[in-house]
């Protein structure tokens, strides 16, 4: 059918949450949903932490209702950690080794830069300081100086 000019088009529904876990947990080879589930809440408040702004909002707008909860629930920080303090905080507040963390960090960022797409993850990725790129499952390249 097609579109009429006053007619509003609204993007596809995000995912359902237990779509989003079981692509969690997929992508990290957890053994249950519901350890998927302890990685997405860990990571998706720490990410909430990092971002402001619109693309915090846009990022949003994209995910399942619960993990947008988790990511606007929280009050970014004045000052984003670089990818490598984030793992090294979710850690602390886990009591998980740096290794698990950074599985668990690098498993659930990668759904969810699947469901925030290339042009919204950069415009993220430039938002936040070095490091996150590679836990989002990306290269880090380096900026010319």
């Amino acid at each position: 059918m097609p579109h009429g000019p006053h007619q509003t088009v609204f993007p596809a529904p995000a995912p359902e949450w237990t779509q989003f876990l079981e692509a969690v947990r997929y992508q990290g080879v957890y053994p249950t949903r519901e350890r998927a589930e302890e990685a997405a809440h860990l990571v998706l408040a720490g990410l909430g932490r990092q971002l402001g702004g619109e693309g915090r909002v846009a990022l949003a707008a994209r995910l399942p209702a619960e993990a947008a909860r988790l990511l606007v629930r929280e009050i970014p920080a004045t000052t984003p950690l670089t990818g490598q303090e984030l793992v090294a905080e979710l850690a602390a507040r886990s009591g998980a080794s740096l290794a698990t963390t950074r599985w668990d960090t690098g498993s659930v960022l990668t759904v969810v830069a699947g469901l925030a797409g290339p042009d919204l993850l950069d415009d993220l990725l430039d938002q936040l300081p070095p490091g996150h790129a590679l836990l989002f499952g990306r290269a880090e390249l380096s900026q010319p100086a």
